[in-house]
């Protein structure tokens, strides 16, 4: 079964980084786009950045030239570098991927299980 796994949130003051990361694992012949969502408590899921499968990227204007998002295809990895942190990106933060199964003749959505962000002021 494909699963997308998170991991590397946490708590980290303002003007902080981290680092997000999302592994695939399971029967994946391909992954076409990944991308971070995120959501904020008591709001609506939103989308933070995207990447294609040959490297290119599209940012929310909340996170630009303060987040990076980065893929390792071999390692069926998406990254989220986080910079510049503040108060207003406290969030579960998921990891999202476009996936073609083995065995199966279409392309899947699928979402991890989610990792949580909090910036302290």
């Amino acid at each position: 079964q494909v699963q997308l796994v998170e991991s590397g949130g946490g708590l980290v003051q303002a003007g902080g980084s981290l680092r997000l990361s999302c592994a695939g694992s399971g029967p994946i012949f391909r992954i076409n786009v990944m991308a971070w969502y995120r959501q904020p408590p008591g709001k609506q899921r939103e989308s933070v950045a995207r990447i294609s499968p040959g490297g290119n990227t599209d940012y929310a204007d909340s996170v630009k030239g303060r987040f990076t998002i980065s893929r390792d295809n071999a390692k069926n990895t998406v990254y989220l570098q986080m910079n510049s942190l503040n108060v207003e990106d406290t969030a579960v933060y998921y990891c999202n991927a476009a996936v073609w199964p083995v065995g199966t003749t279409r392309w899947f959505d699928y979402w991890g299980q989610g990792t949580q962000v909090t910036v302290s002021s």
